[in-house]
């Protein structure tokens, strides 16, 4: 199948197709770059929502549960789970669509594990190529599903339009909640497990911390909703508050402003990309384990390295 058949299929709607185009994007290369090139036009539609939090806080418990929300509501969902790849095996165990195998027999429903190949941040160095297939394949909403790599990932925040922040009563003190990096990037709290004991402090702290400092950029103040994801409970009122955070967005023209920044960050990734990939072609494989070695031995650093391999283009 040529990229041009791929790229008409996948829009056309063909789940097998963009089965096909996600193992492209997660492969990269020339044959990537054109499927996407081809679909891209065709994207912008549909409402990216981030779920990110500490591991054990039930992200996946929540992703399936606001899937079935969002399906009985008649929309389309796609998801993506980004799972830790082992740094001695380079391997992962890619189980969400083994925890979410009550959408399996749903056509409206598209399931993807992706492994985040050990880079930071949290997603995967495909993630954004991935949503931009789901978008172009005609997916109302499309669920990113991050490692839960703890306080440091916040890399979501610039490809989802909503992020939802996941907390737990009971995984940490009151002050490393207020000072975790990763709840300023929050549009919507949801407590998890708040039939635990001390869910109704975590929900009263989170609160309060958001009346400390100055108020919102764009007059959004991020809701705190406690939730029981494993019965359901509360989560139609997560799926609301992040309807209602897309529609501020829209109304007070930040959604134009995230966008732009969602672009600058991916146009950054594809140049970081395309920059590493032409240098390692140019001074060939033995050139570039020549460089490393140099490195490695300290006869040069990573800076002049770096800068004579650009140097040279």
């Amino acid at each position: 199948m040529s990229d041009v058949d791929l790229a008409d299929e996948l829009l056309a709607g063909s789940r097998r197709a963009l089965g096909r185009g996600i193992t492209l994007a997660e492969t990269g290369g020339e044959a990537a770059r054109a499927l996407l090139s081809a679909i891209y036009p065709h994207t912008g539609k549909a409402h990216i929502v981030g779920v990110t939090g500490a591991p054990g806080a039930g992200k996946s418990t929540l992703v399936n549960a606001l899937t079935h929300i969002w399906r009985d509501a008649g929309r389309s969902v796609a998801v993506l789970a980004v799972d830790p790849t082992s740094p001695f095996t380079g391997g992962a165990l890619l189980g969400d669509r083994i925890r979410m195998q009550s959408h399996g027999g749903d056509a409206g429903v598209f399931i993807r594990s992706m492994a985040s190949r050990g880079r930071l941040g949290g997603i995967a160095r495909a993630t954004g190529d991935a949503v931009a297939l789901f978008d172009a394949a005609g997916f109302a909403v499309v669920i990113v599903e991050t490692v839960g790599a703890g306080q440091g990932e916040v890399e979501i925040a610039s490809a989802a339009h909503t992020t939802l922040v996941i907390e737990v009563p009971g995984m940490g003190d009151d002050v490393q909640s207020i000072k975790a990096g990763i709840l300023e990037i929050a549009d919507v709290f949801v407590v998890n497990k708040a039939d635990r004991e001390g869910a109704d402090a975590t929900v009263r702290l989170l609160r309060a911390m958001l009346h400390l400092g100055e108020a919102p950029a764009g007059g959004w103040t991020p809701p705190v909703i406690p939730v029981v994801a494993l019965r359901d409970q509360g989560i139609a009122e997560v799926a609301v508050a992040a309807e209602q955070h897309l529609a501020h967005m829209r109304a007070s023209g930040l959604l134009a402003a995230r966008q732009r920044a969602r672009a600058a960050y991916e146009l950054r990734l594809a140049l970081q990309e395309g920059a590493l990939e032409r240098a390692r072609a140019r001074v060939g494989a033995s050139g570039w384990e020549a460089l490393v070695d140099a490195v490695a031995a300290r006869t040069t650093d990573p800076y002049t390295a770096a800068a004579g391999l650009l140097a040279a283009e």
